[in-house]
């Protein structure tokens, strides 16, 4: 069995450079994940090294995205060459191994009307959709001045992979604070608060109304749904006090697909299995921060129910949703 990986980083030397380049209060300090142990390496790799380890994985595609946070932390002079850059060298990538890579574009979200231009380029080159986080600056996702990438998307049926980033300091202050440097930082990210982050940014999208006003619009929530599928319940109790069409719970359902992000835990497929379907889940090792082995990717995916399962898991939903165009 060939698998599809969605949530697979790369990162871009120029954008890199940008961002440990800003000035204290404007940077993101968790760059330094970026930096750790053979992130460096592998993250620069988009070619035979790469293929190398997918190969040793069992892993037929990787569907690439930048590092986060992309440039999303970027002023906007920064943000718009840089964010197509990036683009062309994916393109250049996928162009040199058609069979094993796809990409999800960049988009210089702190210059919002550039965005669907770039989201327009990037998807007559093939790309299968785009990597957004859940704010740039003090815009939200949800902002208004955003609407139109979300109109863009559905029209193109472009999916939207939400993913985490840093909380702003404020936030960070106030809830992830006193503790030693190093600990507030994982407290406010990969511990916690990125997946806060994300959640919170998909729903402010659904109590907005934005898949009432786009109902074919698709966003990708990794690390199991960023914790919303385990609050479902509460979350539905704000349906009817935002107006919605339908309640947030359905629209999950139907909007929204979860990838593992590399977490190989069989109780949170059980659980995912139970509030949403199957149709919905999709396979990612969110490389290179996770590196599974083959044997414990094989032992995981015995955990699914049947082989048309473990299919659509690994491989089928992820055509269906990112490979309708080839």
């Amino acid at each position: 069995m060939s698998i599809i990986a969605i949530e697979e980083h790369w990162n871009s030397p120029n954008i890199a450079a940008a961002l440990k380049a800003l000035p204290e209060g404007r940077n993101d300090e968790s760059v330094a994940f970026n930096d750790m142990r053979d992130h460096p390496q592998r993250l620069g790799d988009i070619g035979a090294d790469r293929l190398a380890g997918m190969d040793a994985q069992g892993i037929g595609m990787q569907i690439l995205s930048l590092v986060p946070p992309a440039t999303q932390a970027l002023a906007a002079a920064q943000a718009v060459p840089l964010a197509r850059q990036a683009n062309d060298r994916a393109a250049e990538a996928v162009s040199r191994y058609p069979s094993r890579f796809r990409a999800f574009a960049t988009l210089p979200m702190s210059r919002p009307d550039a965005v669907v231009g770039e989201l327009e380029r990037t998807a007559k080159l093939g790309f299968v959709g785009a990597m957004v986080y859940g704010r740039s600056g003090e815009a939200p996702l949800d902002d208004p001045c955003y609407e139109p990438l979300f109109e863009a998307a559905a029209a193109l049926g472009q999916p939207i992979f939400i993913h985490p980033q840093i909380a702003p300091r404020a936030v960070r202050e106030a809830a992830y604070s006193g503790f030693d440097e190093m600990i507030e930082l994982g407290l406010a990210t990969f511990g916690w608060g990125w997946h806060l982050e994300a959640a919170l940014a998909t729903l402010r999208l659904i109590l907005r109304g934005t898949f009432d006003q786009y109902p074919s619009l698709q966003v990708i929530l990794g690390h199991w749904g960023e914790l919303l599928l385990f609050w479902l319940d509460r979350v539905d109790s704000l349906s009817g006090i935002a107006g919605l069409e339908r309640t947030v719970s359905d629209i999950v359902r139907s909007n929204v697909y979860i990838t593992n992000s590399g977490m190989l835990n069989p109780a949170m497929l059980r659980h995912a299995l139970e509030v949403t379907s199957i149709d919905r889940l999709i396979f990612s090792t969110d490389y290179p921060f996770h590196q599974p082995d083959k044997a414990a990717i094989d032992a995981f995916l015995s955990e699914l129910p049947g082989d048309t399962e473990r299919e659509k898991f690994t491989r089928t939903n992820a055509e269906r949703l990112l490979l309708r165009n080839g």
